[in-house]
């Protein structure tokens, strides 16, 4: 990870501080004229190529508020260029705060435009950083780090002063909701921990009317809460002096304490609160600061490079997982394979074991497998009863009045010749007759629940229940003897039905089905 420099600009010199992980070290100190900067830029030769972020703790700050239609990328970068050339005449150190977006009939956007009244101290400073080649990472203001810092100290509030005892002042800072609103820096000139305190008192309650006047305060009388960091060993003097009233409520936290709520661990020990602003821009540097895109750019060619790095060693960890996964699978795949060969060895072993017992035969074992192949086959087209069986009892389940006396199943063919009285008993049926053997069915039974007179019921009878018999294709009806002898050779008399047994009439029905 590069090193990070932080360099803090006052009007009185230049400090140059290394930032280690949590820790601040002094590196250099350089006076604010040309001896300086010639001080500087043999510095910087040294560390051609660093990162820096400068910090400027100056009293001739401008603020002022503004507001632009609600925009969004280009449009609006140049309507707020636009703004800060109107307002500024040296636009090399102005930046735009966002303070929200006016909820009213028309959408504008409140903006806190901020530079320095005299830019130009800072010419030759930016100039020589440009020149060694150095990243910067952006040029920031105390007042713009004071959000943070108040954040840290007491949590969001809606509105509050920060005030610190700085090596180049006393710096006071007004955050609403958040975001900074004002912001100035009185010179303490030396005074005593009491004068100070004293100092730290009076500024504040100045601060506080003028911001009565211009309307930023509430008038509802609530108190306005001041965030006070006091010099080492100075709390107790500080909490005497600074008495909260019904219009200020002071909050004393000493610098020691301060610099752990930041995660400030180590810093210089004659050093003041500018080292809370310095650890905050190079922790949680703001998104607003006042160098152009031109004097960042190595630093946004470095951020590029440093995230087509991290993309790259992303890749190639991805890369390397994928590749373990992978090795891991193979190793997985190489152990079920050994593991198969074991089982097709041990099976061919058991297999020729097996084989050995069997008896001597005069043919070969493809001769046998052939065999047992064809007898399969055979005994798959051998006819059994039991197809035809089941039609017949899914047929009866729709004819209850039909009981069997008994079943004939054989192999035979169709053509097979009849008596002529046979024939003349038989009701034709169509029915073509093929040269074939086939199974055949002799049916047996009589009809239940019917007269014995009623000769038109039991024939129509019969007749459906043969019907059902043939609805199936694979089945047809061969031939149909009817309970009485209704050909036409036959004699009819007067006393047909006279000599009755009592018996249900009898049928037969002869079914035939293909063999397979």
């Amino acid at each position: 990870m590069a090193t990070k420099r932080l360099i803090y600009f006052s009007a009185a010199e230049l400090r140059v501080y290394r930032r280690t992980r949590s820790a601040l070290a002094s590196e250099a100190r350089f006076s604010a004229d040309e001896a300086g900067i010639e001080a500087f830029r043999g510095f910087l030769g040294r560390h051609r190529g660093a990162l820096f972020y400068v910090v400027a703790d100056l009293a001739g700050e401008d603020f002022h508020e503004d507001q632009i239609p609600f925009l969004r990328g280009a449009e609006r970068r140049t309507v707020i260029e636009r703004r800060l050339a109107q307002r500024y005449r040296d636009t090399r150190l102005a930046a735009a705060i966002s303070l929200g977006v006016v909820k009213d009939e028309r959408r504008n956007e409140r903006l806190l435009l901020a530079s320095f009244t005299n830019a130009q101290q800072f010419t030759p400073w930016l100039d020589a950083l440009a020149e060694a080649g150095t990243k910067l990472a952006g040029v920031f203001s105390v007042p713009m780090l004071a959000p943070a810092l108040a954040a840290r100290l007491a949590g969001r509030q809606a509105r509050c002063l920060v005030v610190s005892v700085d090596r180049a002042g006393l710096r006071q800072s007004f955050i609403d909701n958040g975001r900074l609103r004002f912001a100035r820096l009185e010179p303490t000139v030396n005074l005593a921990p009491d004068a100070l305190a004293l100092f730290v008192r009076s500024e504040t309650a100045r601060l506080a009317q003028y911001l009565g006047t211009l309307r930023v305060l509430p008038r509802d009388g609530t108190p306005l809460k001041v965030l006070v960091v006091a010099p080492r060993g100075e709390r107790a003097r500080f909490e005497q002096a600074l008495l909260s009233d019904a219009h200020l409520e002071f909050v004393t936290t000493e610098l020691p304490e301060a610099q752990g709520r930041v995660g400030l661990r180590s810093a210089p020990q004659d050093s003041f609160a500018e080292t809370l602003y310095l650890h905050l821009a190079a922790r949680i540097p703001p998104k607003e600061q006042f160098a152009k895109r031109e004097e960042r750019r190595g630093y946004l060619l470095w951020q590029l490079q440093r995230a087509v790095a991290a993309a790259g060693i992303a890749g190639l960890a991805a890369c390397a997982l994928y590749a373990g996964v992978i090795w891991v699978d193979i190793l997985s795949v190489r152990g079920q394979i050994d593991i198969q060969q074991r089982e097709s060895r041990n099976a061919a072993d058991r297999y020729a074991s097996i084989t050995r017992t069997f008896p001597v035969t005069q043919t070969t074992t493809d001769n046998l497998k052939a065999t047992v192949n064809e007898f399969r086959k055979i005994a798959a087209r051998s006819a059994s009863p039991e197809g035809t069986l089941a039609h017949l009892s899914a047929v009866l389940e729709q004819f209850p009045e039909f009981e069997l006396d008994n079943l004939t199943w054989q192999i035979g063919k169709t053509d097979a010749p009849e008596s002529r009285a046979n024939a003349a008993a038989t009701r034709a049926k169509p029915a073509a007759t093929v040269d074939q053997s086939v199974e055949l069915l002799e049916i047996n039974g009589r009809v239940n629940a019917a007269q014995r007179s009623d000769y038109r019921e039991i024939t129509e009878k019969v007749e459906r229940f043969a019907e059902a018999l043939g609805s199936n294709p694979a089945y047809r009806v061969v031939r149909t003897r009817l309970p009485f002898d209704v050909a036409s050779e036959g004699t009819l008399t007067g006393d047909v039905g006279a000599q009755e047994t009592g018996e249900a009439p009898r049928f037969t029905i002869v079914l035939a089905k293909r063999l397979p």
